[in-house]
């Protein structure tokens, strides 16, 4: 959350203590961390739902939640 109330962010997913894939908002796009990633990020990108929901948690939810503690 930028002092202008714009939104930049990324979510990012681990496993066993290693990243796995990734989600840049800017780009609404999933980068994998290594071939197993992979699998899961095409499943992802061709399903959209996944892309949608971390767009309106980056954008919206996560704001919203940060704003409380920044006050």
């Amino acid at each position: 959350l930028l002092s202008d109330r714009s939104v930049r962010g990324t979510y990012r997913n681990g496993y066993d203590g290693r990243d796995f894939i990734s989600f840049e908002l800017e780009s609404r796009r999933f980068v994998a961390a290594d071939s197993a990633a992979e699998i899961t990020r095409r499943r992802w990108e061709h399903e959209g739902t996944v892309a949608e929901g971390l767009t309106n948690y980056l954008k919206h939810e996560c704001p919203e939640r940060l704003q409380k503690y920044v006050r």
